[in-house]
């Protein structure tokens, strides 16, 4: 059972996301919040799988609050739900810790299977938004060195995660299992110290590893 807690300061979308997501059977809403104090207050007491925050938010931001819950020791994931569709709130909700981020026009379909991917421990990569986020906020930087802690086949992977490949995207076009290939992801994240596949996208193109636009 994935549990959910919900975060917004609208009492009309907490119930609408609340009705969505206890409709399907392997999700739980187990607690809601209507700032972001309050999101860190019940994400301490409830141990939630994940969250989903809103932006704009009184008391503190849901932007401060996914930062703050990414250095809490809580092993929660935020999926960002808001209807502001700007590149800053995307990439400070990615660099502040948050798995991933959704407009409030996803569709009942795309909302669970983010709240599925978030819980899984994927991050939500699908929407055009977090690519144009990476071309406009880190621009074209020279290639940088690869990091030595990893192996060449680790920084294979590490490029295609950074390309938003899945799992096994990945195995085909190297030619490994998708147990290897969950593998190498599992020890890219230690040895770079990164939460998830969020950040390991983040470091690749800020670190050069990768450039904008490149295939």
């Amino acid at each position: 059972m994935i549990r959910v807690l919900l975060a917004d300061d609208q009492d009309l979308v907490r119930e609408g996301l609340r009705m969505i997501l206890e409709a399907e059977a392997d999700i739980e809403v187990v607690g809601e919040a209507a700032d972001g104090k309050q999101a860190i207050e019940q994400a301490r007491k409830l141990d939630p799988d994940v969250v989903l925050m809103d932006v704009r938010m009184p008391e503190l931001d849901g932007i401060e609050a996914t930062a703050r819950l990414a250095t809490s020791g809580l092993h929660v994931r935020v999926l960002v739900l808001t209807t502001f569709d700007l590149d800053e709130y995307v990439y400070r909700a990615l660099t502040s810790g948050a798995s991933g981020f959704l407009l409030k026009d996803a569709t009942r379909e795309q909302l669970v299977a983010a709240v599925r991917t978030v819980a899984a421990g994927d991050a939500l990569l699908a929407p055009s938004i977090t690519r144009r986020l990476i071309e406009d906020f880190c621009g074209r930087p020279q290639p940088g060195a690869a990091p030595t802690e990893l192996t060449a086949r680790e920084l294979d992977v590490l490029r295609l995660l950074a390309r938003g490949l899945s799992n096994s995207e990945i195995g085909t076009q190297l030619f490994l299992s998708d147990a290897t290939v969950k593998s190498h992801v599992a020890h890219i994240l230690q040895k770079l110290d990164l939460r998830d596949r969020a950040q390991v996208i983040v470091y690749a193109y800020e670190s050069g590893l990768i450039r904008p636009g490149e295939r």
